[in-house]
């Protein structure tokens, strides 16, 4: 029987990966800033919940790896009210931190293949975007092709999350 905390992370999930997807294509930037504090808070909601979830199961790496992925999104949430340009710092800092988080929670065989080779995919990408900008790259979180070839994997790797989270049990 699925859980009111799996739904609640999915639901968090959900809400990050929109609201996220929207806010690279958003002009304005407080309505940007606004959609991605939304996304920022869902997702760190469901990572914590992912968190608990997988430590009470005894799946001490793949809560790692989501308590991981939460301290990245945390910095990502507060870089955002800078704007873009000024977001940058925390911005590398946190899309590092993403990846260390989707290999540790894709290390092991919890989830389905196709969805441990979306997030090692998303993990790759956004270190080498890390790295660029570590290294001077002028990159903002709506760069593209980097880092925004990291978004859909990441969002194809929420999407397995959910259906994993809201699957019927068997």
């Amino acid at each position: 029987m699925r859980s009111t905390l799996d739904t609640v992370a999915a639901i968090g999930l959900a809400i990050g990966g929109a609201f996220g997807v929207a806010g690279t294509f958003v002009t304005s930037d407080a309505l940007r800033e606004t959609v991605w504090t939304i996304d920022g808070v869902g997702i760190v909601v469901a990572a914590a919940l992912l968190t608990l979830k997988y430590q009470r199961l005894g799946n001490d790496l793949v809560a790692a790896g989501f308590l991981t992925f939460l301290a990245g999104e945390s910095l990502l949430l507060a870089g955002n009210a800078a704007g873009l340009q000024a977001s940058v710092p925390s911005y590398a800092g946190g899309i590092a931190l993403w990846a260390a988080g989707l290999v540790m929670v894709s290390a092991q065989d919890t989830f389905a293949l196709w969805m441990r080779l979306t997030a090692f995919v998303s993990a790759a990408l956004f270190t080498v975007s890390s790295l660029m900008i570590l290294w001077g790259a002028p990159l903002l979180p709506t760069s593209s092709p980097l880092p925004a070839l990291g978004y859909p994997f990441l969002l194809l790797t929420f999407i397995g999350w959910i259906w994993t989270l809201l699957k019927s049990e068997r």
